[in-house]
């Protein structure tokens, strides 16, 4: 019998979960059918920004994801502390990125005079959405209805398009964490879909990696995020790593970014009985292979985030015209 999502998931136990869906009825998510001919690589772009998106919107953190044929996989951190930071005008801005709201907040929305006993009704509606937008449940349905709409109109089909509820599995520990975002990085290589993770694309690994050579490639596809931009949200970078423990608060991975990407590239060698790829035991090392200065690399990626955000704003800014 299925457990209510709430037994599930518990932010006082950990914030850190991992999230698998999957396609029903031999449906593709993306790649190619070879049953019917077609293919569905473009589904992949769909996924990839609807990922991005709602990670702006939500208070929920993305820490690794990877777009396969038939199973979208995701690592999460919950953050309900940002929730509680936003004002109500944040909230209503990030909840009509998605939906247009209850008929009194539509009112209040567009600058209607409204009763005390109205006012009271939004502010409920506000305390609603806060909640919404900080809830893993929430975030799935909106990453998993828009898709399974647009799939199906493709397909010229109806019916389910996704196998069941998603699966979540909380991670205790950092190692648990760890062994989750390098098994969802090394899905496109463990399917043979890639040779590297450097190669494997639509995953966190390749984006963790791309940007430190085209910041502005990576910025440039994430443009099309236009209900974002609509109300000024700021893109949501990828969860970053921080490296060892601090004095300070932290609120990234703790762990070191260079070293998990040669975990990524070691745990990717070993062969498994259970999965058809491995990495080529005869490649030099994967920071070896990409031809980085580790030292500026690391500078970089450690205000990648500082750097992504102003790229992003600078461009969204139209250029004035002329008098």
């Amino acid at each position: 019998m299925t457990q209510p999502r709430k037994q599930l998931v518990s932010i006082d136990d950990t914030a850190f979960y991992n999230i698998t869906t999957r396609c029903v009825r031999r449906s593709f998510l993306c790649g190619y059918d070879k049953f019917n001919g077609k293919s569905y690589e473009h589904r992949r772009n769909w996924i990839e920004q609807r990922i991005r998106l709602l990670s702006s919107i939500f208070a929920i953190e993305i820490c690794a994801y990877a777009v396969m044929s038939n199973h979208l996989h995701l690592v999460i951190k919950l953050n309900p502390k940002e929730a509680t930071q936003w004002s109500a005008k944040e909230v209503l801005e990030r909840w009509r990125c998605l939906f247009k709201g209850a008929p009194i907040v539509q009112r209040y929305a567009g600058g209607e005079s409204l009763t005390p006993v109205e006012y009271e009704a939004v502010d409920i509606c506000m305390e609603s959405y806060r909640q919404r937008l900080q809830s893993l449940s929430w975030f799935m349905k909106c990453l998993n209805e828009p898709i399974a709409k647009q799939a199906n109109k493709e397909d010229n089909c109806t019916g389910h398009f996704w196998e069941s509820r998603f699966k979540s599995q909380a991670l205790l520990t950092e190692q648990a964490l760890l062994s989750a975002m390098a098994y969802v990085d090394l899905n496109p290589v463990r399917a043979c879909i890639a040779d590297t993770p450097e190669t494997s694309e639509y995953t966190s690994i390749k984006e963790r990696i791309t940007p430190t050579f085209d910041l502005a490639k990576a910025v440039k596809q994430q443009t099309a995020l236009q209900s974002i931009r609509q109300f000024d949200l700021p893109l949501k970078p990828l969860l970053n790593f921080e490296g060892s423990l601090k004095n300070t608060e932290q609120s990234g991975i703790i762990f070191d970014l260079a070293d998990y990407i040669d975990l990524v590239d070691w745990a990717g060698r070993a062969i498994r009985d259970d999965k058809r790829g491995a990495i080529c035991e005869h490649l030099p090392p994967i920071l070896e292979r990409l031809n980085i200065d580790i030292n500026a690399w690391l500078l970089q990626t450690q205000h990648f985030e500082r750097e992504y955000q102003a790229l992003f704003s600078k461009r969204r800014q139209r250029p004035k015209r002329a008098a």
